[in-house]
């Protein structure tokens, strides 16, 4: 009898991903059909435990468009959806999904949030035009006009804070000598 692996889901409009968890995969089969059947098996680990996952998709697929990825710790397939529209779960059955079935969080996108943008960058995933100095992070030493009146408050708020650090080491080093006295007194007084 086969087991089935962890298999994590994430969606877009055009696609769904779908990650298969199990490493050294050994005679991996993959097969996907138009309406949406995704068929996988495999072996994996030295003892060649044979692994499988049988489900049925919500609706129709793109089969030519799809591809497959195997990596040493997980399998990824990008489905590429035959309509762009939003599903509303994985599967065809409606109720409770297998246990073996989770979200991929990493990958997992709003509906209400994706946007033309995103759709190169998640299928691609080249950052190559992205700008990281208009992030605002700070880090790169430029002065921003206007900003000459922060920095003396800056100022201002650093000596206070050594006023307070050295008030504070005072009190701390007072509370010591007056813990210390009656200490001393009482060795004084068995020495004698």
């Amino acid at each position: 009898m086969s087991r089935h692996p962890a298999v994590k889901w994430a969606q877009r409009s055009d696609k769904v991903y779908i990650t298969i968890d199990l490493p050294d995969t050994q005679d991996v089969k993959f097969k996907l059909e138009p309406e949406g059947k995704f068929l996988f098996s495999a072996t994996s680990g030295a003892d060649k435990i044979p692994y499988e996952v049988d489900i049925d998709l919500f609706d129709k697929v793109d089969v030519n468009e799809s591809k497959a990825s195997i990596g040493l710790r997980n399998i990824c397939y990008l489905v590429e959806k035959a309509e762009n529209k939003w599903w509303s779960r994985l599967l065809k059955q409606e109720g409770k999904p297998p246990v073996f079935l989770k979200v991929d969080w990493d990958k997992w996108v709003d509906e209400d949030e994706e946007t033309e943008e995103d759709k190169p960058a998640a299928a691609d995933m080249d950052f190559g035009d992205f700008d990281f100095s208009k992030m605002n992070m700070g880090g790169d030493g430029a002065d921003v006009p206007g900003d000459d009146e922060d920095e003396e408050d800056e100022d201002s708020d650093t000596e206070e804070e050594e006023e307070n650090e050295n008030e504070n080491l005072e009190e701390a080093q007072s509370v010591e000598k007056k813990e210390a006295a009656p200490a001393a007194e009482e060795s004084d007084a068995k020495k004698a």
